[in-house]
């Protein structure tokens, strides 16, 4: 009895074996036939979904090499300054004060009476201009302020982006390529021109 069952499962088997096969083969033939008598879902894919995005892509790669970034930088801060300014020129100078003047002096009398040494004294009165040649190192040490706001345009091909660019649109260049040699349509695959 035992012999019998165990044929009577292996022939059931065996039926559900060949029932799944020919049920399986039926499917994808009948999804073959599908896809290849209705291709239109796949060239609406191609032509207003694949090519669109990938040429979207690549434009805005394109763009992004010719970005300009503009902005304003503002800088608050102080610098050093140290250098030596040589002062060399003719001016004149006007007195803000009373100057007095002691110098010695040697008098001649007239007709050969002989000289006379000694000292003159006198004040330069306020007001009175004079003119000075100024001729000086003048040694400068200071720390200034520097507040100011700094236009910055930044191209990004310029910046150094643009090799990373140009790889950016190498990545998806093949892909576009053979996009764009495949037929856009079943008419297309029928009639090669």
């Amino acid at each position: 009895m035992a012999e019998e069952t165990k044929s009577k499962w292996f022939n059931l088997w065996g039926a559900f074996k060949n029932v799944a096969i020919i049920f399986s083969f039926t499917v994808n033939f009948i999804l073959v036939l599908v896809l290849l008598l209705s291709p239109g879902p796949i060239f609406m894919a191609k032509n207003q979904i694949a090519e669109p995005l990938l040429n979207d892509l690549d434009a805005a790669f394109m763009g992004l090499g010719e970005t300009v970034i503009s902005q304003t930088v503002p800088v608050d801060t102080t610098m050093p300054i140290s250098f030596t300014l040589l002062l060399k020129q003719d001016t004149n100078v006007v007195l803000v004060a009373p100057v007095p003047l002691q110098a010695p002096a040697t008098f001649y009398l007239p007709g050969g009476g002989g000289a006379i040494n000694g000292t003159v004294s006198l004040n330069l009165p306020t007001g009175m201009t004079l003119p000075v040649n100024l001729n000086m190192n003048i040694p400068v040490s200071e720390t200034i302020p520097v507040v100011i706001d700094v236009p910055v345009n930044l191209n990004l091909s310029e910046a150094g982006m643009q090799p990373a660019i140009d790889e950016l649109r190498a990545v998806f260049s093949p892909i576009n390529v053979t996009l764009q040699s495949l037929p856009d349509s079943p008419e297309e695959i029928l009639n090669p021109q």
